[in-house]
């Protein structure tokens, strides 16, 4: 086997991306500076990135490079597999041969080599940050698996086959393509309101923004406070209710709660100047006090999930500016009022990102839906985009019916105003954690104002909403009484963790009654249980639901009357 001298194939590959000078000026160039330039203070005249690279660990890094990739092209010229331990790389075709054990060998080497280059850069944190998103993207997308010429598993495929796999792949590919999206799971497979948002109900209430959904009793006897449940309009609601064995919707039922909840509406054009005062007003404080009307309770108990915690949370905040005490406890699940950490999502905020959207959308328009799931799977591209183009695309298989990655596909839009006055006023400046800092609905702002119980819930792997930033929700909510606050840590991530029925007896979650200021100390001496976390939540919901009282046996009341049935009509319209 011919192959090049290992020492200069290493040094070839060292001198042409490792100098300092080459790396800082690559990282000023498309698609790095798109990224992350426009948000960087200016170090000089000439604008260039305050960014450096300390050339002793350059040199460091370099001669541990030379030494690797030497080892392994004595491995390729021995015709000997190196060892390569990545999933992406398990298959027996990767290390049956040692070429293509040599490629992905070399892929990982040049992977961590860039990593620690980054490492390497000295500049703020932020920076950092947005170096190396960009930086992940371009090593993840670059895998040889990604590439037909490149993985042997697919090039062993079409051979077994006869050409079948890479024509299905092909199709795959062209639907795909019409579609806008790569299709992660079988759509075909679920239908909104026929095997997905199944939960029995109608709607009580509509107006432009949304649909209130009151779900038939499952008990002869149920709580006389009812629950009203704010989801994120980001996405659908029935991410509470997707199939019985896993509805947070049909569990809070079975619990004997009378249970509202808001179906967002998915804006079009014609809703592209809606401001998030609408949504607090026209959408949390309306669905508020129907429910209210309908129960006949003067009081009712409020959840807001994500992005929903937070317009519920700044609903109430208004409502006690006005005197008012609608609810008498409220949880939050994985919902952001202080956004000093929004995790990974920070790579795509900053005061220059923010402006452009404010010029594009901010007085009219819309936030796509496409473009929220193009940003969400690109912080976890090898699970959410790279492993499905291999197996739809190059290995031409089917991918299997999943009723959460279907929800994951059935994007929302959001209008422009509202979403610009998001991404400024709570992502960019932090400003809703500030008491009387922002007035909303007429109305200054405090969390604090808020005097009920809350039940703060967060996700341990949350990359979205970290769950220390969420734990500060216990200090601003209920801010008189913190002790009455609780704070519950589940496994897993942003959706897994939440969506976790007991009856799965699946992952574990981590409960303290004290509340320290400090996230890590609660964690330090909270204790693991195993399973879901629901109970916990049902039980501390039943001590403010007030007294069990003969199930309701129709839906609304004289002035609410049914629509149609659940899920509506809403949840069913495509962004």
């Amino acid at each position: 086997m011919n192959t090049p001298d290992p020492q200069a194939a290493a040094q070839a590959w060292i001198n042409e991306i490792s100098d300092p000078l080459k790396w800082q000026s690559w990282l000023q160039q498309p698609p790095f500076a798109d990224l992350f330039k426009a948000g960087l203070p200016k170090s000089g005249p000439s604008g260039e990135l305050p960014v450096a690279v300390d050339p002793a660990r350059m040199k460091q890094l370099q001669e541990e490079y030379v030494q690797q990739i030497t080892a392994l092209w004595q491995d390729l010229a021995s015709a000997r597999a190196p060892a390569v331990d990545d999933k992406r790389f398990a298959g027996a075709a990767w290390h049956s041969n040692p070429l293509s054990a040599f490629n992905a060998a070399v892929y990982l080497l040049n992977g961590r080599f860039l990593s620690s280059m980054v490492d390497a850069v000295q500049a703020t944190p932020k920076v950092k940050q947005k170096i190396r998103f960009a930086v992940q993207q371009t090593v993840d997308a670059l895998s040889p698996a990604n590439f037909l010429v490149t993985n042997p598993e697919a090039q062993q495929k079409i051979i077994e086959t006869r050409g079948q796999s890479l024509q299905r792949g092909i199709a795959h590919m062209l639907a795909d393509m019409q579609k806008g999206h790569i299709s992660q799971t079988d759509e075909e497979a679920f239908e909104i309101g026929r095997n997905v948002a199944t939960t029995e109900g109608a709607v009580v209430y509509e107006n432009a923004l949304f649909q209130l959904i009151q779900y038939k009793p499952q008990t002869r006897t149920v709580y006389e406070k009812p629950l009203v449940i704010v989801p994120p309009c980001i996405n659908k609601y029935y991410i509470l209710d997707l199939q019985p064995a896993n509805s947070l919707v049909r569990h809070a039922v079975l619990q004997g709660h009378t249970v509202f909840l808001v179906s967002w509406c998915n804006p079009q054009p014609e809703l592209g100047r809606l401001t998030w005062d609408d949504y607090v007003e026209e959408g949390a404080i309306r669905a508020l006090h129907v429910a209210q009307e309908i129960s006949g309770q003067p009081q009712v108990n409020a959840l807001g999930f994500c992005v929903g915690g937070t317009i519920l949370s700044t609903a109430l905040a208004v409502l006690a500016a006005r005197g008012e005490k609608p609810v008498s406890s409220l949880t939050l699940l994985t919902a952001l009022l202080d956004f000093s950490d929004a995790g990974t999502l920070e790579v795509f905020i900053d005061e220059a990102q923010v402006a452009h959207r404010e010029r594009e959308i901010g007085g009219g328009g819309l936030m796509l839906g496409r473009e929220f799931s193009a940003a969400f799977s690109s912080l976890r591209p090898n699970d959410l985009i790279w492993n499905y183009v291999e197996s739809n695309y190059l290995m031409g298989e089917d991918p299997p019916p999943f009723d959460l990655l279907y929800w994951n596909a059935d994007g929302t839009n959001l209008p422009g105003p509202m979403f610009c006055w998001y991404l400024r006023n709570l992502y960019l400046e932090n400003s809703l954690k500030v008491p009387n800092k922002l007035r909303v609905c007429g109305q200054p702002v405090d969390l604090g104002a808020i005097d009920v119980p809350a039940l703060i819930y967060a996700s341990r792997e949350d990359h979205i909403v970290p769950w220390a930033t969420a734990y500060a929700n216990t200090r601003l909510i209920n801010r008189k009484k913190p002790a009455n606050n609780r704070f519950i840590l589940g496994a897993s991530g942003h959706i897994a963790g939440v969506i976790n029925p007991p009856e799965k007896k699946k992952r574990s979650y981590w409960i303290n009654k004290q509340l320290p200021v400090d996230a890590q100390e609660w964690l330090q001496r909270a204790t693991e249980k195993p399973g879901s976390w629901w109970p916990e939540w049902s039980a501390f919901l039943a001590r403010y639901a007030g007294k069990e009282v003969p199930a309701p046996r129709r839906y609304g009341n004289a002035h609410y009357k049914p629509v149609e049935a659940a899920p509506g009509r809403y949840v069913k319209v495509k962004a």
